[in-house]
C-alpha cells in the first residue's frame, strides 16, 4: 500500500498579493460607481434620460430618411467640396474681420465701380453665377423627373 504525501498548498508570493490586492481594490472601486449611479437615478431622470433617447431615435430616424440631406452629405464627403468648405470658412471669417474694422461704405455709381475694379469681385460674382446656373438646372431637371 502506497500512501500519498500531500504536499501544502503553495505560498502566494509578495507580488502576487499586491496584484491581488489591486484587482479587489478595483472591484470595489467598480461597486462603489454602479451604488452611486443607481443612486443617482431617480424615477425624474430615468424618465427624462428615456424621453431624450425617444427623441434622439426618431430625429435619427427621420433624417435618415431624408433623401436630400443624405445626398447633401455624401457630397460634403468628397475631397473637393472639403477644399470648397475649408475655402469658404477662412472667407468668412476674413470678411467678418474686415467689415467690422473698415468704415462704412459711401455708396454711390464711384462706389460701385471701385469694388468691381477690386481683384476678388469678379471671381465672387462669376461663382455667384455658377451656382444660380447649376442651381436652376438642378431644379428644372428635379421637376421635370419627379424629384428623381
Amino acid at each position: 500500500m502506497t500512501t500519498q504525501t500531500e504536499t501544502p498548498p503553495t505560498e502566494a508570493t509578495t507580488a502576487e498579493r499586491e496584484e491581488f490586492a489591486r484587482d479587489l481594490e478595483q472591484l470595489s472601486e467598480l461597486a462603489t460607481l454602479v451604488t452611486s449611479a443607481r443612486d443617482a437615478m431617480s424615477d425624474e431622470i430615468v424618465t427624462r434620460l428615456a424621453s431624450a433617447l425617444s427623441e434622439g431615435i426618431t430625429l435619427l430616424d427621420r433624417l435618415t430618411r431624408n433623401e436630400g440631406l443624405m445626398r447633401l452629405l455624401q457630397v460634403l464627403d468628397r475631397p473637393e467640396t472639403q477644399h470648397l468648405l475649408l475655402g469658404l470658412s477662412t472667407a468668412l471669417s476674413q470678411m467678418s474681420r474686415e467689415i467690422a474694422t473698415a468704415p462704412p461704405a459711401k455708396g454711390g455709381v464711384a462706389g460701385i465701380v471701385k469694388l468691381a475694379l477690386e481683384p476678388g469681385t469678379q471671381e465672387g460674382v462669376r461663382s455667384l453665377s455658377l451656382l444660380g446656373q447649376y442651381w436652376s438646372e438642378s431644379m428644372r431637371e428635379l421637376h421635370r423627373t419627379g424629384g428623381r
